[in-house]
């Protein structure tokens, strides 16, 4: 059985919590042979600048290059308010990202029968939802330049973000897009704000090319950001694949999040070009934040981290199988009541962060036997 190097980063806040679940269905994955890794602990984000004095060590990029995968916890907290705008935590996060060139972000919102309650939507509207949104990750306004703050003649400020695309870093998150519709239900909706932004007329206009040269067919379908989501809330199942650039895609990833009844059920895959070995780079991650309010409580949901789990299994290694089961002994503790405090109610049994990484393990457990 091959092994395989995972470099587990698991941050502020809750981040550690969330990562020990990950660690426990490792454990599981292990015990029945279904795969065995070798896994290495290093810091990023506040906990880097603490121990480090940046939110991303130099040593620690070079462990992230070296590594099969990354699974990162979550980074930030009130903490490290003071400190300078370039060495905020968030700013680890941003680097892995530019220097492994990770500008695929995927990031599945799927609603569990059992949850349909959960979600702030009526369940009609929500169950059976099964959605993937895939974001742009290194380009956009996050990484545009200039992205200044200055002081004009008369002493007041300006603040400038800048809205950068090139043609190929739309075609390339366009290929991953209509390559995975084609594994699905052969749908894409590509959003951006072409009627009051020039890099949203370049956006439709490549994605409208790719999509004429080289898949046609698949059904693609052009929407405003703000009406997709409108649409999200209104009538979320009308979608399957959705591709945008980093600033919507962050934006409509949140909102998706509660379709499926907490941010804390949303995993994401951050995937880089395939190089000559048919391997990317990749970090895996959960939506949610760093939740410093619950940190240390053991009540935060570990789902969506162990589902980004699930997705470095399939992305990563190929073990379609066990991603599978990891994901059936999600469903599974859930179809059973299981439920942490986020998404708890009334004849659920609600159990710690620990106890339901236990849960899903000892299921996962079963499973394989």
């Amino acid at each position: 059985m091959a092994t395989y190097k995972l470099l587990l980063l698991p941050g502020d806040g809750i981040g550690p919590e969330v990562m020990a679940g990950v660690e426990t269905v490792l454990g599981a994955l292990a015990e029945t042979g279904l795969a065995r890794f070798e896994t290495e602990t290093d810091r990023v984000g506040g906990a880097a600048i603490d121990a480090h004095g940046t939110p991303l060590s130099d040593a620690t990029l070079a462990r992230a290059e070296a590594a099969d995968a990354i699974l990162l916890g979550a980074v930030g907290g009130p903490k490290w308010n003071g400190v300078a705008y370039d060495i905020r935590p968030e700013a680890g996060l941003l680097r892995l990202r530019k220097e492994l060139g990770l500008f695929a972000n995927l990031r599945p919102a799927i609603c569990h029968p059992a949850l349909a309650d959960a979600s702030a939507l009526k369940r009609e509207l929500v169950e059976g939802l099964d959605i993937i949104i895939v974001r742009e990750l290194t380009g956009g306004v996050y990484f545009g330049a200039p992205k200044e703050i200055t002081t004009l003649p008369d002493g007041a400020k300006r603040a400038v973000d800048t809205q950068v695309y090139t043609t190929g870093e739309i075609e390339r998150i366009a290929h991953v897009a209509f390559d995975l519709a084609r594994k699905r239900s052969g749908r894409v909706a590509s959003a951006e704000k072409h009627n009051v932004m020039k890099s949203g007329v370049l956006w439709k206009e490549v994605v409208t090319r790719v999509h004429a040269q080289h898949y046609a067919d698949v059904e693609l379908e052009h929407v405003l950001a703000d009406n997709c989501a409108m649409q999200l809330v209104r009538r979320p199942k009308q979608f399957d694949v959705l591709v945008t650039d980093n600033l919507f895609g962050d934006i409509l990833s949140d909102v998706a999040a509660m379709l499926t009844g907490s941010l804390g059920m949303l995993p994401s895959a951050s995937l880089g070009a395939l190089d000559g070995r048919g391997t990317r780079k990749a970090l895996y991650e959960p939506v949610h934040g760093s939740a410093p309010d619950i940190a240390g409580r053991d009540a935060a949901n570990p789902i969506a981290m162990i589902g980004s789990l699930a997705m470095c299994l399939r992305y990563s290694f190929g073990l379609g199988e066990a991603a599978d089961l990891v994901e059936s002994a999600v469903t599974a503790t859930l179809a059973g009541g299981a439920r942490t405090a986020d998404i708890a109610s009334p004849g659920t049994e609600a159990v710690g962060t620990g106890a339901m990484a236990g849960l899903i393990a000892a299921d996962l457990r079963a499973r394989a036997a």
